[in-house]
């Protein structure tokens, strides 16, 4: 073998040393992810709030020598792969059906949430970060743009422990939204098109806009996940502009860390994304590929939740809360006011 392949083609003993070392705590995480989504079908309950309560309660692993290697490349690489292949339920045609007054009314809904969070964060003496991570999560996708937010942040000590709290806000309002915001749409009188707008557009989780989409009718519940895939697709640009941000603006308070330009999980995102809008893929593929990126994202939630006490967990207080309130009350106003001016 030439030489320079040596250096970056990992040995058949390299592979074998570093499955069996990850082994343990990728198991464990998987294995919290399978009784979480379990928990789910059988109970109704968001599958991530299921994975994080879960993996809190094996806590006591994470500080296991034969367990923490794995349990922190699924908190990282893992998620990070289960990201990218999110692009793989987006296609460029169902985005633009949705009409260009829309898709710059979403976008700007989008950064105002983002910018509203840093704003609550600086009149309540938290991080900047903090704004962002809560901002962006309500703004976009909920727990996996917490995730993948998180991803590119500068780290501190209490950077775990935001993000937790994070995933745990947002499911949860999402999870209130998804049976409050069908009852509302129906008191304004939508109809299925901005019935379907206004819960794509709000509500946090894809599954509880799916959820609440399809709980009013099919043509509601097309028109939300459309309007819903459309904010997913928006966390490209925001993970570019971040990371353009921290590079030139590094915090002196957290780690030091070479943050790329654009992360390799983006750009298989977009990658993803363009294959699924050429349709290169059979469908039966393509949908396989989806659930496995629902399965790295749980299981990168359980590791994450493992690695996380609730002692930690409670020393947040109740300033985040009221954070997350005030971005959900806000893209819900926005929104809101889209649909008036637009239709």
């Amino acid at each position: 073998m030439p030489s320079f392949l040596k250096r970056h083609v990992p040995s058949w003993q390299d592979v074998q040393q570093n499955t069996k070392s990850l082994a343990p705590g990728l198991l464990l995480s998987v294995t919290v992810a399978a009784a979480a989504t379990f928990l789910a079908s059988h109970y109704g309950a968001p599958q991530m709030l299921f994975a994080l309560l879960l993996g809190i309660a094996f806590h006591f692993l994470s500080s296991d020598a034969k367990c923490q290697p794995g349990i922190e490349f699924a908190a990282k690489k893992v998620l990070r792969f289960g990201v990218a292949l999110l692009g793989l339920r987006i296609t460029v045609e169902e985005m633009m059906s949705l009409g260009w007054e829309l898709l710059v009314w979403v976008a700007g809904g989008v950064a105002l949430t983002i910018m509203i969070g840093i704003v609550i964060a600086k009149i309540l003496g938290r991080r900047t970060q903090f704004g962002i991570l809560t901002g962006g999560s309500v703004a976009i996708c909920g727990a996996s743009a917490a995730l993948a937010i998180s991803a590119i942040l500068p780290k501190h000590q209490y950077s775990e422990r935001n993000t937790l709290f994070t995933v745990i806000a947002v499911t949860a309002f999402s999870t209130i939204a998804m049976v409050v915001y069908p009852i509302i749409v129906n008191l304004l009188g939508f109809d299925d098109r901005l019935a379907g707008i206004f819960l794509g557009g709000t509500i946090h989780d894809v599954a509880q806009v799916v959820g609440a989409g399809y709980s009013i009718s099919p043509q509601a519940g097309e028109y939300a996940t459309i309007t819903k895939l459309l904010r997913v697709a928006l966390l490209v640009p925001v993970i570019l502009v971040l990371s353009l941000y921290f590079r030139s603006h590094p915090d002196k308070d957290c780690e030091k860390a070479d943050i790329p330009l654009l992360p390799f999980f983006v750009i298989g995102f977009c990658l993803c994304v363009a294959i699924n809008s050429a349709h290169i893929l059979p469908a039966g593929v393509t949908s396989t590929l989806s659930s496995l990126s629902s399965w790295c994202l749980v299981s990168a939630v359980a590791a994450l939740g493992i690695k996380t006490s609730v002692k930690k967990l409670f020393t947040i207080g109740y300033e985040p809360i009221l954070m997350v309130v005030v971005e959900t009350v806000a893209i819900a106003a926005w929104v809101l006011l889209g649909i008036y001016l637009l239709s």
